[in-house]
């Protein structure tokens, strides 16, 4: 079934429209909100999901409220981070008349501080992911700069046991310095383990059931 003349008429505008480069820096803010409001959901959902009914109680109302809230936070605030710097990025060059990299880290900056800025349990996971990341990225990048000796061997295989070695231990000795989630999933698989009554909370059920 073909579309009314007058669809067909409004979609070739907004076609012509979205091809004209004079408007490709705004268009690029609005289509950079999208796809981080999209993102978001998509990053947050399955994630929310799993470590509410893994680990979070209450009644199943209050968990999809949870899961809901979390997913609906972290799109919002990457929506409008991207939004945010890009417009920065876009006003810079605008006024200076050319993009050079302080750009980027200064509207990132300001995004951050105005987006993520806020110490909660999302805000708090999101910058622990890209802190783990920008320092392999800023170790690699003094490599390849000559700051750093490129070495012979691997050093993957120490970096892993020292992480694990010190996560471990700050978990025995030193917990509460630990992320909330990362307690929880640690607690889950190193202290449930140690405790069980029968075959039912040893292979089927991390706790034993209430008996009625």
């Amino acid at each position: 079934m073909a579309a009314p003349p007058q669809l067909q008429a409004l979609l070739q505008a907004v076609n012509t429209l979205l091809r004209k480069r004079r408007y490709h820096a705004v268009l690029a803010m609005l289509k950079g909100f999208r796809n981080g409001a999209v993102y978001g959901v998509k990053i947050r959902a399955p994630h929310a999901l799993v470590m509410t009914f893994l680990f979070r109680s209450g009644s199943l109302q209050e968990k999809l409220q949870a899961i809901l809230k979390a997913t609906y936070t972290h799109s919002r605030n990457l929506a409008c981070f991207v939004f945010t710097y890009k417009s920065l990025c876009a006003l810079q060059s605008h006024v200076q008349g050319e993009t050079n990299q302080t750009h980027s880290f200064l509207a990132a900056f300001i995004g951050g501080l105005l987006l993520f800025g806020e110490n909660n349990n999302i805000n708090s996971q999101i910058n622990m992911y890209l802190t783990s990341r920008v320092l392999f990225a800023l170790c690699r990048l003094a490599v390849e700069k000559g700051y750093l000796p490129k070495l012979k061997w691997d050093p993957f295989p120490l970096h892993t046991a020292v992480i694990w070695g010190l996560v471990l231990w700050l978990f025995e000795y030193h917990r509460p310095t630990l992320q909330p989630s990362l307690q929880s999933s640690m607690t889950y698989l190193y202290e449930d383990s140690n405790v069980w009554h029968d075959i039912s909370d040893f292979l089927i059920f991390n706790k034993s059931r209430p008996s009625k």
